[in-house]
Parts: structure tokens; sequence; C-alpha cells
């Protein structure tokens, strides 16, 4: 399951987001650009990822890296590393507030502005995101993306740069972790490899690394 998240969220929990042909599976463009295909793909289940996309079509997998078969281009390998949170992460915090639609023209202009991994107009219908404001304005915001069945991910962590520094990431981490495991599940993230920042800050946590994986930018030809 964690190796192969996109899928194993696309045939559980979000299923009900899922475009599928065969046993390929992908969001709405506007929900995330993730494709999903079993853990050993066949020629079939690629032929079947062509037609869902379309031709020109760009989608990302999200998974340790693999073979890209004749009738795609690949255009981009991104490293990733995938961490686990520990038992003691959640703190609810007083000041994370509930962002909902009206909200996302501020939230996208935040990941704009810091780029924390894709976001877009209907990517709040995947879970629970919260925001810090202050004079009203949004500066920091956190949320969860992935739903599989027994972890969460905690996804589009980011602190508008004039506020960084404050701790305002932890704390927003911790207030999405405390609403994942109040459904019953372990939250995870992930970040690219080459974050150090973003890996310092997960390690001083407490969350493990569990695996190397690649987000591959993959187009239908």
């Amino acid at each position: 399951m964690l190796t192969n998240p996109v899928y194993a969220a696309l045939t559980g929990r979000h299923s009900g987001f899922a475009e599928v042909r065969g046993n390929a599976r992908r969001y709405p463009p506007a929900v995330a650009p993730f494709l999903a295909l079993p853990d050993d793909p066949t020629p079939q289940d690629w032929a079947d990822a062509a037609v869902l996309l379309g031709p020109g079509t760009t989608a990302a997998l999200m998974r340790p890296e693999f073979p890209i078969p004749d009738g795609f281009k690949l255009d981009l390998h991104i490293d990733l590393v995938q961490f686990v949170a520990p038992a003691d992460l959640a703190a609810e915090d007083p000041e994370a507030v509930l962002l909902g639609p009206d909200d996302v023209p501020e939230m996208l202009a935040l990941v704009a502005l810091t780029d924390p991994g894709p976001f877009r107009t209907r990517t709040i219908e995947l879970g629970t995101y919260l925001g810090i404001r202050r004079g009203g304005e949004l500066i920091a915001m956190a949320g969860t993306r992935f739903a599989l069945p027994d972890h969460t991910e905690i996804s589009a962590v980011c602190t508008h740069p004039s506020y960084q520094g404050q701790g305002l990431a932890t704390r927003l981490i911790r207030a999405v972790a405390a609403h994942i495991t109040a459904t019953g599940r372990t939250p995870m993230l992930h970040t690219g490899g080459g974050n150090t920042n973003a890996i310092r800050l997960y390690k001083s946590l407490g969350f493990t690394l569990t695996n190397r994986m690649k987000v591959t930018l993959v187009q239908a030809l």
C-alpha cells in the first residue's frame, strides 16, 4: 500500500474520485495530476492508461521507479521520500481554522508562492485542510490528501515567506495529525528527496523514513 499510495487511494477510500479504464486509475485533473497503475502493470494496463489520459496528456505516477513503456514519453523524474509519523505527533491547535471552498483562491495563491507540491481548484475535496490567519490573511496551511486503508497523507504544508521560522508548519502538521489519528489511521507524508529543510523538520518531529520513491511525469503519445 505505502509503495503505491495513489493506486491504494483510488481503489479504496478515494474510489469515488477515480476515472477508470481497466486497472488504470486517475484523479480528475482539477483534483490532482496523478495516474495510478497496479504494482506490476501489464501491457494492457499501460494501454488502458494511454486511453484514459488521451494523446498529449501528462500525468504523474508516485511509486518506486520502474520502466516506462513505448507509447509514453518520460517528461521528468523527481526523487521523493516517504515518512510515517510517530504515535505521539498529534496535537490540536486553537489557532488552526478549517478551510473550505471559499478559501480556495487564497490557498492557491499561497501554494503559488511556496510550491509545496500539486494543489488544484478541487484538491480541497480530498480531505481536511487547516490554516492559520494573521490580520485576516492566510499565512500557513496543511491538509490531508491520499487516503489509504491504514494511513492518511499530510500534504500541502506551506507557510508564507514572511512568516517562516515561527514554527507554524510544525503546529499545522500536528493539528492535521490530530484529525487523522481521530479516525484511527496513521499520518504519513511525502517530500522531495532534495528538500533538506523539510526532511530535517520531519525527522525532528519523529517521523520515520519508510520508502524512497519517484514522482514520474509521463505523457501519453
